[in-house]
């Protein structure tokens, strides 16, 4: 799979154990979303955390995210920490290409 053809919500999906599950995309499509603003927000570029790099990351906040239910969801150390590094490591690329 080329990485123009990687699918953010079916990659998820596969992460999650729920691949060829089509009725569960409407629930999982607002974890992956938001999971993808959090990064954003860290200062990674949009285009990039939709990559297949960034699947792995957008899977495990999404774990977080849906496990937990509504009203207790936290997103877990590693997934904060790796967040940090990305959003570390993209900061860096993007000031010294400025």
């Amino acid at each position: 799979m080329s990485e123009t053809s990687f699918n953010m919500l079916e990659h998820v999906k596969a992460s999650l154990g729920q691949a060829g599950n089509d009725y569960i995309n409407p629930v999982l499509q607002p974890y992956i979303d938001e999971v993808r603003e959090f990064l954003q927000d860290a200062g990674i570029p949009e285009a990039v955390t939709n990559t297949r790099p960034f699947g792995g990351i957008v899977a495990r906040g999404v774990a977080d995210l849906w496990n937990y239910g509504a009203g207790d969801a936290d997103l877990s150390p590693y997934f904060r920490m790796r967040a940090s590094q990305l959003a570390l490591k993209w900061g860096v690329v993007t000031n010294e290409q400025t």
